[in-house]
């Protein structure tokens, strides 16, 4: 194991962040799923359990791509011939017959081309008199046709599993003719607010408690990365509160319980203690990050635990680097952790780096020649949530980063 860094007093080494993600990405893809089928129309942003197999040809047989005029090239290979025009193709409504020499058909776009015709006309190439039609140009065979299965045939794969269904997806599957498609169950979140500090929004003692936004901040995250969730509300720092909330998260049942707070080494920090007396085991509880290194990982039982910290910006980030990977990792998602941090130019020059990853709150703007510039806020503090709600990115700056000035290149992280 690679680490930087050590506590005082000689303690372990904090865990790097990189080997912190892969440990929790490990963690979720390992985790036992299961597997459900849901209608095609509902299953925007879940992951595919299976490959979707396409259950019919699109299109099924050769068709127009122009409203035009359907016809033997041969008969078009000198301009100003003159053919009979015999019937017409629409969409749902093909023509029955055959096309023979010197014989057309009104064809529209989507509409089947007819036996016989083996090219299409545009309408603004062509002259009509009664029924009588008179190509202004030459045509090749094939043109303005689409053949059979030009988009998928009958049994190939089009969809792969652990695929995120996009709005596309979603379309394509219809189109391969499934009703309903097999989709991994979105995981299950307990979140559990730690601390005698807290009150819930709206409370008459907010002015002198803190108010617990964390939890709300972090189940709108996991909603919208696709996880179920199970509010556990705030345990006071006693024993039983959390054994309590311990026991709720267990019998929903969660597939993760995650903590906000409590995830330190204070005395009142008692998360890891009653989690270890429950019989938990802790994978590593500190990482060299800025804001967030208290960030607890291990498992009980079958629950996975994350214990983030308890400061607002600290919990939010470490949600946003760990938490919505996991959630992915949990679904089968086959992108869940990829690297989506994006070149940028820094707007502001910034200092050194110590022996921690730094993740700085950030605005985003462009030159006028359309570059990505970073402009990191001047007060970082990891209790200001007022500085986290405004900022549109994380400045990535790696341990020991020498100092840099605005213009030189960045990586960030979009929020």
């Amino acid at each position: 194991m690679t680490a930087v860094g050590t506590d005082s007093g000689g303690r372990p080494p904090l865990l790097p962040v990189a080997e912190a993600l892969a440990r929790i990405l490990a963690a979720g893809r390992t985790h036992p799923r299961t597997i459900k089928r849901v209608p095609v129309a509902e299953a925007n942003g879940r992951v595919l359990a299976a490959d979707l197999a396409a259950l019919r040809t699109q299109p099924p047989s050769d068709v127009s791509s122009m409203d035009g005029f359907a016809l033997r090239s041969a008969d078009a290979a000198q301009p100003g011939a003159r053919l009979a025009i015999i019937g017409e193709s629409a969409a749902g409504h093909p023509f029955s017959g055959t096309v023979g020499a010197g014989e057309a058909i009104r064809i529209y776009t989507g509409a089947v081309l007819p036996e016989g015709a083996d090219t299409v006309l545009l309408q603004e190439r062509a002259t009509v008199s009664g029924d009588w039609l008179i190509p202004e140009i030459a045509l090749a065979a094939g043109t303005h046709i689409r053949r059979a299965g030009r988009d998928f045939t009958e049994g190939a794969v089009a969809l792969r599993a652990s695929t995120r269904l996009t709005p596309g997806a979603i379309a394509l599957a219809g189109a391969l003719n499934h009703a309903k498609v097999p989709v991994f169950a979105r995981p299950r979140l307990a979140i559990l607010a730690t601390g005698d500090e807290l009150v819930a929004a709206g409370a008459h003692d907010a002015k002198t408690g803190i108010v617990a936004t964390n939890a709300y901040a972090i189940a709108a995250m996991a909603r919208a990365a696709g996880a179920e969730i199970l509010d556990l509300g705030i345990a006071q720092d006693t024993e039983a509160s959390l054994e309590a909330a311990f026991d709720a998260a267990a019998g929903w049942p969660a597939d993760c319980l995650v903590t906000i707070g409590g995830a330190s080494v204070g005395k009142h920090d008692l998360v890891r203690p009653v989690a270890a007396k429950r019989g938990a085991t802790l994978d590593f509880y500190k990482i060299a990050m800025r804001p967030g290194k208290p960030l607890n990982f291990g498992t009980l039982g079958p629950t996975l635990l994350v214990g983030l910290p308890g400061n607002p910006v600290s919990a939010l980030v470490c949600a946003r680097l760990f938490l919505m990977p996991l959630i992915g990792a949990l679904q089968g998602d086959a992108r869940a952790g990829q690297d989506d941090a994006e070149p940028a130019m820094l707007g502001a020059a910034l200092a050194a780096n110590d022996e921690r990853q730094d993740h700085l709150r950030a605005t985003l703007s462009r030159t006028p020649d359309g570059r990505l510039i970073a402009t990191a806020f001047p007060d970082q503090d990891s209790s200001l949530l007022s500085v986290y709600a405004v900022a549109e990115a994380l400045i990535l700056r790696e341990p020991h980063a020498s100092a840099a000035s605005a213009g030189e290149a960045c990586r960030i992280l979009r929020l």
